[in-house]
């Protein structure tokens, strides 16, 4: 497989843009790096939101998802269409950010971290600070939750996928799901309640 089969290029116009996930992934199981290319063109950039709430960090949102790809090209001919393929790819990406925030260095202590440089003279300054401060009153709100909690809420919320392809990309059952999306929202509405 080439570089350009795991870099989504929106400008590119790839041969069977307006094909059917699976047909695409039987091609490309085959050998088709252009299907392939299509698919990654297709789920990319909502595997790196994922990967980026996930793991809080652009770099590391980047390399998640293209180690993902890579992971599920070399997977194709296993892929066995059980699972649609957008699914089967968020499944792979979870574990893949999964591993990565597991084997993440501990966090700088804030007095190392370099405050950043002042803003443009034209904006905003007390929106931008009472929007930055809401951000991180939601991040930290995010990371206080439960980690089953947390990914079904970004899946759902995020991502916008339907209980059932939770349930699969997090292999559990839709009541688990949804008992876990309602403890998320009760635990994030009354975190940022303040933020109403």
């Amino acid at each position: 497989m080439t570089e350009r089969a795991v870099s989504p290029s929106p400008e590119r116009d790839l041969p069977g843009r307006e094909l059917p996930d699976g047909l695409l992934a039987l091609r490309a199981a085959e050998g088709d790096e252009d299907s392939f290319a299509a698919l990654v063109q297709r789920h990319g950039s909502s595997l790196l939101t994922l990967a980026r709430c996930m793991l809080g960090n652009p770099q590391d949102a980047e390399e998640a998802v293209q180690d993902a790809f890579v992971s599920a090209w070399r997977r194709l001919p296993e892929y066995g269409h059980r699972a649609e393929f957008r699914t089967w790819m968020y499944r792979i990406t979870v574990n893949r950010c999964l591993s990565m925030r597991r084997h993440r260095p501990p966090p700088l202590p804030l007095d190392v971290v370099v405050e950043p440089a002042a803003g443009d003279a034209r904006s905003q300054p007390a929106l931008s600070a009472e929007q930055d401060a809401a951000t991180a009153a939601l991040t930290r709100a995010l990371d206080d939750l439960d980690a089953g909690q947390r990914l079904c809420w970004i899946l759902r919320e995020v991502q916008g996928l339907s209980y059932k392809e939770i349930a699969h990309v997090t292999r559990t059952n839709e009541p688990t799901v949804r008992g876990r999306l309602f403890r998320a929202r009760r635990s994030l509405q009354e975190a940022m309640g303040p933020w109403r």
